[in-house]
């Protein structure tokens, strides 16, 4: 292994900073980034940074943006804004990546079978693994879903897991998962496009690396959710109709809505598109009604059917909790896939996949405090300053407290909500999160990173090699949302 003197003595003046290569500032270059980091010492500072504008022209034109919520622009107009796209891939070896897709099966598999569970017998309330209140009095938890059967008692068809890479206590980098998404995980689009991108900027790496595909995410995508048909199984049709339920185009993740519809070669529907006859579902085309089977919903449980859930949506179809209660239209994910998602039932998951599959956990959970607990309350109250803290309903980096980025006032702030609602919230010790080489202003920097590898659940559970890489692009910062300043980075699986 090249020493880390050696390798910046090689690298273009101006160009590089320090290169902490997956968590080793200061320490050399891992193996598997050594072609990389080769391959990186014959750009200039000014190469990369034409690429950089190239791929921000791409994506402005092509339309891959956000909305923020809350965000208005000098006219008073809400803004849509570019996710910053790093021009450093983070790169995994094969055998890391075996022994985390290992985990990631193991860990959805238990949560789908907790989540039938609770909608069923509930044994594992029964056997006093989790408090019974912790699940019948959560807000995520739908009585509309009791007894209700799903196809292949699969719940969460698309899950997105967020893990993080920190040092365990003998120093050694190990995959944690830092928190489970498996309502309407977002983020795929972009993997997608981060490929693209890279393939087209540079193409030259791609015949260097044995990177591992994910291009036929779609693919992996469409054939998930026709397996999931309830009504085309009871018929024997061979191409259930399926389609994407979106909110609309101010929806923060319209883009994605609209892409993977694209790419699956689906409709793109609103609610206002369907509706339901007979407690079956259609949707309206210049053709006159269709049939659906599928409906893959990027629209929370509460907004879906508003004969159930808020009267007041427009975002659902009217009628549609009938037709699925049914089994005529299958829904992915199914509603009331919230309640093993809460951050509040997150550090129970170990004991699920212990409970359901008598297994030992492959991949760790971060330590996790409940504040509805007494004793870790008081724990969390006391050490504010080292924690994260953070709403079990929250997402989007929304809601939360890092501990040691935070000023003496926002702790007090914090601490007096933390007071008034103790059961709202989690505590987490601050990690030393692995860190990627990153281009940024001033050159090649460390900046913090995370992943989100997407898993899908059919009639087998399988993904592609890989996931989105977030980083947070300000320096020191362990936030890594888009939505508060991210970036996104391209992931590189290395094929044996």
């Amino acid at each position: 292994m090249k020493k880390f003197d050696e390798m910046v003595a090689t690298l273009p003046e101006g160009l590089v900073r320090s290169l902490p290569w997956e968590g080793q500032p200061m320490a050399g270059v891992r193996p598997h980034y050594e072609a990389y980091a080769a391959w990186l010492a014959g750009r200039t500072a000014a190469q990369m940074a034409a690429r950089r504008e190239e791929a921000e022209m791409v994506f402005r034109r092509v339309g891959i943006t956000f909305a923020v919520y809350g965000a208005k622009d000098e006219d008073g107009a809400g803004t849509e804004r570019l996710i910053p796209f790093d021009l450093i891939p983070r790169v995994i070896p094969a055998h890391e990546w075996r022994r985390m897709e290992k985990g990631l099966v193991q860990r959805v598999t238990a949560l789908n079978r907790f989540l039938h569970d609770v909608y069923h017998e509930q044994e594992i309330l029964k056997a006093g693994v989790i408090p019974s209140e912790q699940i019948t009095q959560n807000a995520q938890f739908r009585k509309e879903m009791m007894g209700v059967n799903v196809p292949n008692q699969v719940y969460s068809h698309i899950a997105g897991i967020d893990i993080v890479r920190a040092p365990d206590a003998s120093g050694e980098g190990v995959y944690y998962v830092l928190e489970d998404n498996l309502r309407v995980p977002s983020g795929v689009s972009y993997m997608l496009e981060d490929r693209r991108m890279m393939m087209r900027l540079f193409p030259d790496l791609f015949s260097q690396h044995r990177v591992a595909p994910v291009m036929h995410y779609p693919d992996l995508l469409l054939e998930t959710l026709r397996a999931s048909s309830q009504s085309a199984a009871q018929s024997g049709a061979q191409d259930p109709t399926v389609v994407v339920l979106t909110p609309g185009m101010y929806n923060s993740a319209y883009f994605e809505h609209a892409f993977l519809a694209q790419q699956m070669g689906v409709e793109l529907v609103e609610g206002q598109d369907l509706f339901v006859k007979d407690r079956y579902v259609y949707m309206r085309t210049t053709r006159g009604p269709r049939r659906v089977d599928v409906i893959y919903r990027r629209v929370d449980d509460d907004f879906l059917d508003p004969a159930v859930f808020r009267p007041n949506s427009t975002l659902g179809c009217h009628g549609l909790v009938e037709a699925y209660a049914a089994g005529n239209v299958s829904i992915c994910n199914a509603i009331g896939t919230g309640v093993a998602d809460d951050k509040s039932i997150y550090p129970y998951v170990p004991k699920m996949i212990e409970f359901y599959l008598g297994e030992k956990p492959i991949l760790s959970n971060v330590p996790t405090y409940m504040g509805r607990d007494p004793e870790d309350l008081k724990y969390i109250l006391a050490h504010l300053p080292e924690l994260v803290v953070k709403e079990v309903h929250g997402a989007g980096g929304y809601g939360m407290l890092v501990g040691p980025a935070a000023s003496v006032q926002e702790i007090a702030d914090f601490r007096r909500v933390l007071e008034a609602n103790p059961g709202g919230y989690i505590a987490q010790p601050t990690l030393s999160l692995s860190s990627c080489p990153t281009f940024v202003d001033s050159g090649v920097a460390p900046r913090h990173i995370d992943l989100r590898p997407f898993v899908l659940s059919g009639k087998e559970v399988q993904m592609v090699p890989g996931g989105l890489t977030r980083v947070a692009l300000k320096e020191g910062s362990l936030v890594v949302n888009s939505s508060q300043g991210g970036g996104t980075k391209d992931t590189w699986i290395l094929e044996d």
